[in-house]
């Protein structure tokens, strides 16, 4: 791109290094790009698509315009980023998981199989909710980031949630009161009060506390003993 910019007669020093500078920047970002592409098609279709504009842009415009298109291609690229490249919270949620027959969900060995028919939302929630088997209770606890050594209450809630789709965020108890549709859904409920939350998922209950007389460990588990929804807040997520 130099050797072309001094053969047009482009003659601005600074001009030829500004586009020298942003060449190597594109080829940069270009790359790193094609590294986060997994669907070869898509790959190639994009480093194609992406150096073929960059080329045009250098071959038939002038100094000025270049800047101009540069912009184009910048806020090209940036859209493009955020589109295909997944963020970073992605990577901790699964989308796959054990599945069983029927509309509610079974759990063995303290790990709970998603009905087979149940919307992907519900499935990637509760394949989630079988990650957390291994963390411990923490107050405050994924609630600065859905990535934590430890949960509490609306910090699991907010995992499971964020799995599936249904929050960006992490979010509090209090919050929860307000959060998605009042009443009972049909496939998952979220019980709020000021101080604790819980969630009932295809039939089973996500809570940190056991309910049996509190004489069990607390840690975001499923947990197959009832627990009175009496003086909590019944929501769920629209549509779900």
């Amino acid at each position: 791109m130099c050797a072309l910019a001094a053969s047009t007669g482009w003659n601005a020093l600074s001009s030829t290094r500004w586009k020298c500078g942003f060449a190597a920047y594109y080829s940069r970002l270009q790359r790193f790009l094609c590294h986060r592409l997994e669907d070869k098609t898509i790959h190639q279709n994009f480093c194609n698509f992406f150096l073929f504009n960059c080329r045009l842009s250098s071959y038939k415009t002038a100094p000025e315009e270049f800047i101009d298109s540069a912009s184009r291609q910048i806020l090209l690229g940036i859209a493009v980023l955020a589109l295909i490249v997944p963020p970073a919270s992605a990577d901790l949620f699964p989308d796959s998981g054990p599945v069983v027959s029927g509309k509610t969900a079974h759990l063995r060995f303290g790990r709970a199989a998603a009905p087979k028919h149940a919307p992907l939302a519900v499935k990637r929630a509760i394949w989630a909710a079988n990650q957390l088997r291994s963390k411990p209770y923490r107050y405050g606890g994924g609630h600065k980031s859905f990535d934590d050594r430890g949960y509490d209450c609306s910090g699991t809630v907010s995992y499971v949630l964020a799995a599936a789709g249904l929050i960006s965020s992490p979010i509090s108890s209090t919050e929860f009161r307000g959060y998605g549709e009042r009443g009972p859904g049909k496939w998952i409920t979220i019980y709020a009060r000021d101080g604790h939350t819980f969630a009932v998922i295809a039939g089973l209950r996500l809570d940190t506390t056991p309910f049996d007389h509190y004489t069990g460990k607390w840690a975001p588990r499923w947990q197959t003993v009832y627990r009175p929804p009496r003086g909590f807040d019944a929501r769920h997520p629209i549509g779900l």
